[in-house]
């Protein structure tokens, strides 16, 4: 930390509520997949504000869409119609190839909300009393914050001390036919989440197969599907919603993340089986798809889906892939290298595993801006965007950070 940023983190330290630990560094501004900090540094962003930032920073596009609508109209609320959000309701719909209706809101905690609550809400529409309401979700998801979502998240670490917690989830192994087919002997199962890539816990997708599997069990015992494509979503993985690559068709999806790229928004899509469960009055928010998100959502989503991002994610992705597996065979840090399309988890080797909060130091020193997704492995989300010398660059300079950790003390193997 340097002095000039002291005053600064102290000001977090002192009035922030403690429940981040951030690096000890100042973010300042960012052109494409750079980032400066206060003092002048550069970095190379391969985190992504946590796949947000997917068209980089201070795109033209997205920065025209925000001041032309900022000249307009910030906020109304849902008392009264605004363009903005109308039309990216339909535009989300047309691109879906299955939902008829959107709810849009301001985060992906907010929008896999509405999806619990939908789901309720259909559930008791075809007379199931609340003992036959049960979501199923899988060990190792994350599907937010709020009392549902951190419920529905199956990791205990992120419960610990919230409890009660609301009753009727389940909790099954992620990739397990066997357990998914167990999950509905009870005949009390609604619905089942689950994300096409496991984000916070470890970049793990799903199995081949496996998410047509749950669409057939679903389809047996009368279920919904519900895919939390929040972070997978939005070309992350090499299409617009991922679960394309898995050929299924979902009763409910839900977004957040890039399609604001930056600007806060959340979105819940509704297929044919619920989209007319929920009449006035059953949910809303007061924010939701205000005129100032819509407006840049709806370039983001266009640009998102565009061949030219999607053609540039695949292409980078094999970079990517190349490279890390490049540097492993070099200095062997990784078990595995696992994702789809700019999505990738690096699973670190046994002797450092533990360690991966450790390399993020590092690797900032370094100059590479990276993410963990537990102690145990290395998130790569770089901006779909980035430049084939951006990566160039950003790889040349982890490589280093890599070496260095290495040579540390705290890369030492036990």
């Amino acid at each position: 930390m340097s002095p000039q940023d002291a005053p600064l983190i102290d000001l977090a330290r002192r009035y922030w509520l403690p429940v981040y630990r951030p690096r000890e560094l100042v973010l300042d501004h960012g052109v494409g997949a750079r980032l400066w900090d206060t003092q002048g540094r550069d970095y190379l962003d391969f985190g992504a504000g946590i796949a947000v930032n997917s068209l980089g920073h201070q795109d033209p596009d997205l920065l025209a869409a925000l001041t032309a609508q900022a000249h307009k109209l910030w906020h109304s609320s849902n008392v009264f119609y605004t363009e903005p959000p109308l039309k990216l309701a339909r535009e989300l719909v047309e691109v879906s190839g299955f939902a008829e209706r959107v709810f849009l809101c301001n985060s992906g905690a907010e929008a896999n909300e509405a999806a619990i609550k939908l789901v309720r809400r259909w559930a008791a529409a075809q007379g199931r009393d609340a003992g036959r309401r049960t979501i199923v979700t899988f060990r190792g998801s994350f599907h937010g914050r709020t009392l549902a979502t951190v419920t529905a998240t199956a990791q205990p670490k992120y419960q610990e001390g919230y409890e009660p917690l609301p009753g009727g989830f389940r909790y099954i192994e992620f990739n397990d036919v066997e357990a998914l087919q167990m999950a509905f002997a009870h005949d009390d199962v609604a619905a089942v989440m689950v994300e096409p890539v496991q984000g916070e816990g470890g970049v793990r997708p799903a199995a081949p197969g496996f998410l047509k599997q749950v669409r057939e069990q679903c389809d047996r015992h009368g279920a919904l599907l519900v895919l939390d494509e929040i972070q997978c979503g939005m070309g992350r993985t090499g299409t617009l919603f991922a679960h394309v690559q898995d050929d299924v068709a979902p009763d409910i999806v839900t977004l957040a993340k890039a399609l604001g790229a930056g600007f806060p928004i959340g979105a819940m899509l509704a297929g044919p089986k619920v989209a007319q469960t929920m009449q006035v009055g059953a949910h809303g928010s007061t924010f939701g798809g205000n005129p100032l998100a819509a407006a840049v959502a709806r370039v983001a989503l266009a640009k998102l889906g565009s061949p030219a991002v999607l053609l540039n994610v695949e292409r980078q992705a094999n970079e990517l892939r190349a490279s890390l597996a490049a540097i492993d065979a070099d200095l062997g840090l990784f078990d595995e290298v696992r994702g789809r399309g700019l999505m990738l988890g690096a699973a670190l080797a046994a002797p450092h595993r533990g360690k991966a909060g450790a390399i993020l130091d590092v690797a900032a020193a370094h100059g590479v801006l990276l993410l963990q997704a537990g102690p145990d492995v290395l998130r790569l989300l770089p901006p779909l965007t980035i430049t084939d010398e951006e990566l160039a660059e950003g790889l040349q300079r982890l490589r280093a950070a890599f070496t260095d950790f290495l040579a540390t003390p705290a890369g030492d193997t036990p």
